[in-house]
């Protein structure tokens, strides 16, 4: 025990401070690692959360964390070099570049929709099509029949007055897809302005391609798992790329983030956001009591595809974990059970302070004194993973735990409040406690 102390006080003198984050070179493949254990991750549980994801028909897995690549998986013969769709996860594409779009002066979201598209693109009167703006398409809240035969269909004649605009919200692909229309007369090549302004200046390849029945546009995006990664890191910095600022519009991409109306607390613009009272489904008009993903950490948002195509950024930690694939067995339109499974998988990988966090002793662990001086103990009836983190969330050292009775000093510490999570292949547990 002794011996453990010791190890520790030497670890708590070399105070970790905060990374920097990584961006990858804009062509090649080269992408800089982070070891697992280097970050305080709980090295059991990865094999176990791989063979999870290999059971449920992914393609690809990666997880960034400060922009290097601490986790890549890939299954049966897709590469990192494979192409796939993002399906509904590249709506936020078609945001990120609408806020590109308004700061650059082709538009304005408060401008209507029929300025870009013409008189007569619905099968409304005239003063219920001119109430359509475009950022009624960026929140869902156009109004727009979605329950007509083909939602997808973007024809007048599909596009049906039910209520509205901002009244009513409704995961509607076909307003959504007349975006890309927008964007295209707005700024006179739609492509040309993608490519120009986002594609290119992150390196992340990929093409915007028709999808099946499409009678418009292009409106699936394709790329490599890295690609999408690629986007992922960009959202995670602010829209800003090494020193290439893409987006200055820092209220646009706050307002894209956040809830965008009372009507479904979890969407922003066509992004997907944890950690709210409630949310709302497609294809469905009821609104669930509860955080979209429960397991995930509260500040996540996400671009979320059907299929199971998923972009989840979650600042706390500075981290993006992306998966491409197949149907992972949840059939549903961009949010299925799969998010919630899935992360109560990835929060014994992460061991960060990401579950609800505990004051007091429970029946198997207990943490005392607290607040602490020069030691704390910690007693368990198991073995666990352990990882010290300040309240910035910054880790300060990992160790291993072992049943019973374990004590380390804590005097190399500085003033303050931190958190220790103990993960093992059963649970997850943070607790808090204060050093003074």
């Amino acid at each position: 025990m002794k011996k453990l102390a010791y190890l520790l006080f030497l670890i708590f003198s070399f105070y970790k401070t905060e990374a920097q984050t990584y961006f990858p070179p804009i062509s090649g493949n080269t992408w800089d690692t982070v070891a697992p254990a280097s970050l305080g991750w709980c090295l059991d549980s990865i094999n176990s959360v791989y063979n999870y994801l290999g059971q449920k028909n992914t393609k690809a897995f990666i997880v960034l964390k400060d922009g290097k690549i601490a986790l890549e998986k890939y299954y049966g013969t897709f590469t990192k070099d494979s192409v796939w769709y993002w399906a509904s996860a590249g709506k936020t594409l078609i945001a990120f570049s609408t806020g590109i779009a308004q700061e650059q002066g082709y538009l304005k979201i408060s401008d209507t929709t029929s300025k870009y598209l013409g008189n007569g693109w619905t099968s409304l009167s005239p003063t219920q099509e001119k109430a359509i703006t475009i950022r009624h398409q960026l929140t869902m809240t156009t109004g727009l029949d979605d329950g007509v035969s083909n939602s997808d269909c973007t024809d007048p004649s599909c596009l049906q007055y039910k209520a509205a605009p901002g009244t009513r919200w409704a995961y509607h692909n076909a307003p959504f897809t007349l975006m890309h229309k927008v964007l295209d007369n707005a700024s006179g090549n739609f492509n040309l302005f993608f490519n120009t302004k986002l594609r290119n200046k992150i390196g992340m390849g990929g093409i915007w391609l028709k999808g099946a029945g499409s009678d418009t546009f292009n409106i699936v995006y394709y790329s490599t798992p890295r690609g999408m990664a690629r986007f992922g890191l960009l959202l995670l910095n602010k829209g800003i790329w090494n020193s290439d600022t893409l987006l200055h519009d820092t209220a646009y991409l706050r307002q894209m983030t956040t809830t965008s109306q009372s009507l479904n607390l979890s969407y922003g613009y066509l992004t997907w956001l944890n950690g709210k009272s409630s949310y709302m489904i497609p294809q469905s008009q009821l609104v669930f009591p509860s955080a979209l993903v429960p397991n995930a950490p509260s500040d996540m948002f996400c671009a979320l595809g059907k299929n199971d195509q998923k972009i989840y950024i979650i600042p706390s930690t500075n981290m993006v974990v992306i998966r491409m694939g197949n149907d992972a067995g949840f059939p549903a339109l961009a949010v299925s059970a799969f998010d919630n499974e899935l992360w109560g998988k990835l929060k014994y990988i992460f061991c960060t302070p990401t579950s609800s966090i505990s004051t007091i002793n429970n029946s198997n662990i207990s943490v005392y004194p607290n607040p602490a001086n020069d030691i704390i103990n910690i007693n368990t009836s198991d073995n666990y993973t352990a990882s010290l983190h300040n309240i910035a969330g910054q880790l300060i050292a990992t160790y291993n735990i072992t049943k019973g009775p374990n004590s380390f000093n804590t005097r190399q510490l500085q003033a303050g409040t931190y958190y220790i999570t103990l993960c093992n292949e059963q649970e997850n547990k943070t607790i808090r406690f204060v050093r003074e």
